[in-house]
């Protein structure tokens, strides 16, 4: 934020007075709430309106740390909001992503109540980046259908227009953002990567009379589960669609391996966590999410199980 502010114009010393030194940013994890929100209110006041929905459109994936990443394994667009939803659960109370289907349309909402300008402007930047990441993730254009704010509106609406290009509420009820549905429902770029390698695989052993080896096979059912455990444990038939097997083929060929599914799923969250609580600073909490758990009590009690550790024990003696 305080880099883009520079970039229109803004010096070092307008920052002065910030509660976080600037010289301090680059050597903090976290920076608290209060002092982020009042960042965003005095860069709405120096730079007028839409300096929120500005620096929402210059966010990047990895900008989002843990979070972004799994975001990049999603298998369709709309993923990324389950994805959110478990992550703040588990990680943040402060707020998260609830999804509302009707029958042509989605509906996002931001369910993060604003006690001052600062929040409604941090609610702004989220779904401002809402529309970059989406694009990003599907290689597509896709833009939302509707967007709609509790606070009242800007004076000027133009960066609102040129970044969301659909219908701006304020003034309502609740925060939220509006898709197609079926453009939630888009396959993403890698997904699509992925599918194609399967089927084309899949297609190679009916016409040409081969098979894969069942070691194939269980490695790319390792890794489809590795991808999908951020959104919580994948099922069967959801692994069979992506390689284009039923489930029933499925269990067959990995039990030529004398291997179940639920062998590899415990096999990739016990591997995946080990290997992060070895070769990284991740926090407890974004581990469990990553390894697919929906609370950091039930991954410890695994983690206990499989090592007769404790995550923390576990870690201090790498």
């Amino acid at each position: 934020m305080i880099n883009h502010a520079l970039n229109e114009g803004m010096t070092l010393d307008d920052f002065n007075d910030l509660p976080t030194p600037i010289d301090a940013v680059d050597k903090i994890q976290v920076v608290p709430a209060n002092h982020f929100f009042k960042l965003h209110e005095k860069l709405d006041e120096k730079l007028g309106p839409g300096f929120s929905v500005r620096i929402g459109q210059q966010m990047k994936i990895e900008d989002y740390g843990v979070l972004g990443l799994s975001w990049k394994t999603c298998s369709w667009a709309g993923e990324i909001f389950e994805r959110s939803e478990r992550y703040f659960k588990l990680l943040s109370n402060t707020y998260f992503f609830m999804v509302e289907k009707d029958v042509e349309i989605s509906r996002i909402f931001l369910n993060r109540e604003a006690h001052r300008r600062g929040m409604e402007l941090s609610n702004e930047a989220t779904l401002s980046a809402t529309v970059v990441v989406l694009r990003a993730m599907t290689e597509s254009d896709i833009s939302p259908v509707e967007v709609s704010f509790k606070h009242a509106p800007p004076v000027k609406l133009d960066d609102y227009t040129k970044a969301f290009n659909c219908p701006i509420l304020f003034n309502q009820p609740q925060n939220y953002i509006a898709y197609k549905k079926e453009d939630l429902e888009m396959r993403t770029a890698k997904a699509d990567e992925s599918i194609n390698r399967f089927l084309v695989e899949r297609v190679e052993e009916e016409t040409k009379g081969i098979e894969l080896s069942a070691n194939k096979i269980v490695n790319d059912v390792e890794n489809l589960i590795k991808d999908a455990l951020p959104s919580g444990i994948p099922g069967v038939e959801q692994i069979g669609q992506i390689m284009g097997m039923s489930r029933r083929t499925l269990t067959r060929r990995l039990s030529e391996n004398s291997l179940t599914f639920r062998d590899l799923i415990k096999r990739i969250q016990e591997e995946v966590s080990k290997d992060l609580l070895k070769n990284s600073e991740r926090s407890i909490a974004e581990i469990a999410f990553e390894a697919g758990f929906s609370e950091q009590s039930a991954f410890s009690r695994a983690f206990k199980n499989w090592t007769n550790q404790s995550p923390v024990e576990f870690r201090k003696i790498q």
